[in-house]
């Protein structure tokens, strides 16, 4: 797979977890095309945490508003009944719990449900910015990432970078499959069928327990 289909592959995965009505915010980078490829009817609730909620797609090229910017300064638009308000409103909702899921990109995850997705010593960042709140104010955090960085591992026994927040994400969706963490560890339940288990246990660093109930990925 090209670059462009393995985003395919995670974004289209990732959209079957929302359901309708659900509240949703989605980190920045693959996270965002996940609206593009949701169920025929399923209509969710974007929130951006600078203090929209109701966020559209991005706007066509010269119907940009700098008034209307995600999180990532990125140019949105809103649908009709959309609500602006300041960040401590947003923030509230987020750490209120009243976010049903959250999907973000990550640096390192691994088999404790710790998250590594902010920065990488030495390295400029610009900040956690509202991740940390995120990851313990919504009620699911799903990670919608590549499996690996070059051939390294991202998916790991423990993060080896500084964590975002411990022991708070619940699935972890790559371009080779579906992974839950649970309490023995990360579960594959969904393998897509360009690869194998023995290939997928290769492009992970920790150990991999395989479902009984093991099945194609959705798509």
């Amino acid at each position: 797979m090209d670059k462009n289909q393995i985003r395919e592959v995670i974004a289209r995965r990732a959209a079957l977890e929302l359901k309708d009505g659900d509240v949703v915010n989605l980190g920045i980078g693959l996270p965002t095309l996940i609206p593009n490829y949701l169920s025929e009817g399923v209509k969710v609730t974007l929130q951006s945490e600078n203090g929209l909620l109701g966020m559209g797609p991005e706007p066509e090229e010269g119907k940009q508003d700098r008034n209307f910017t995600n999180a990532g300064n990125g140019f949105i638009t809103y649908f009709t009944g959309a609500s602006c308000f300041d960040s401590s409103m947003s923030f509230s909702i987020i750490r209120g719990g009243h976010v049903d899921v959250t999907i973000l990109g990550a640096l390192e995850a691994d088999e404790k449900g710790n998250l590594a997705n902010w920065m990488i010593p030495g390295k400029k960042t610009p900040g956690m910015g509202g991740a940390m709140d995120l990851i313990v104010g919504a009620k699911r955090v799903i990670l919608a990432m590549e499996h690996t960085a070059k051939g390294a591992h991202k998916i790991l026994k423990e993060c080896n970078l500084p964590l975002t927040a411990a022991g708070q994400v619940n699935m972890i969706i790559t371009e080779m499959g579906v992974m839950n963490i649970t309490p023995q560890g990360i579960m594959l339940t969904e393998l897509h069928p360009d690869f194998s288990v023995d290939q997928i246990k290769e492009a992970t660093g920790a150990n991999l327990i395989v479902s009984e109930n093991l099945i194609k990925m959705k798509c």
